[in-house]
């Protein structure tokens, strides 16, 4: 089920964000979000103290193929919204429990060569709403001194912090699970699940490392070790 109607074509910037807000808070603990934490997908170790904060986190988003927590303690469990692209490789626990979940499609892609189709193999009713590119993806392209002709831009995972920062801008917003915030140079991302994935051409991990570093360094993000 495609939502783009959910975004209206013809609303203003303003507009968008305010509907995804409402949408994200819905999911909410509480329908409020004071607390908000993304989780990446690089491999952390055991911490009972950080999955606890995850789970405790008004709002919990991961992206992709991400993995939960077993029998040892590190990536927590709580799972409210989930960041995907039409390339992702799923994890067990990527479309698990789908109906419980919102779930948000990041298609920087459709700005440049990136057909509209959505993979067959997802869940036939699975719902979803794209991210729009307008607000978040290109001022985040700007941010990072992308050429905004070529087709590069963000990583789903600083896309998806960004996104949460400009909506939740009195939130706490923690980030953690993010391995290009220390290794820029890594041309792949190992991941808690699953193989090692390629870095591609359209990424700047350099540009989007030393964001994410001014974001902490300002105090708009906490990153979690």
């Amino acid at each position: 089920m495609y939502l783009a109607e959910t975004v209206p074509e013809a609303a203003g910037a303003l507009e968008e964000q305010d509907t995804l807000r409402d949408l994200l808070a819905a999911y909410g603990r509480g329908g409020r979000v004071e607390t908000l934490t993304v989780v990446g997908n690089a491999p952390m170790p055991s911490s009972a103290e950080r999955a606890a904060l995850i789970d405790d986190s008004d709002l919990v988003v991961r992206m992709t193929t991400f993995a939960l927590d077993g029998t040892e303690p590190a990536y927590g469990r709580k799972t409210d919204v989930v960041v995907l692209h039409r390339g992702v490789v799923a994890s067990p626990h990527t479309f698990a429990d789908h109906t419980s979940r919102l779930y948000l499609l990041a298609e920087p892609g459709r700005m440049h060569w990136e057909p509209a189709n959505i993979p067959d193999w997802w869940p036939a009713d699975l719902g979803f709403v794209p991210i729009p590119n307008r607000p978040f993806v290109v001022p985040l392209s700007r941010a990072l001194g992308l050429d905004e002709g070529s087709a590069t831009w963000a990583t789903t995972g600083t896309l998806t912090v960004h996104l949460c920062r400009t909506l939740f801008p009195e939130a706490a917003v923690r980030v953690t699970g993010f391995s290009i915030v220390d290794e820029p140079e890594q041309t792949s991302f190992r991941h808690a699940w699953g193989e090692d994935v390629q870095v591609t051409g359209d990424h700047r991990l350099r540009a989007e490392s030393a964001l994410l570093r001014s974001w902490r360094d300002a105090g708009r993000i906490e990153v979690v070790a």
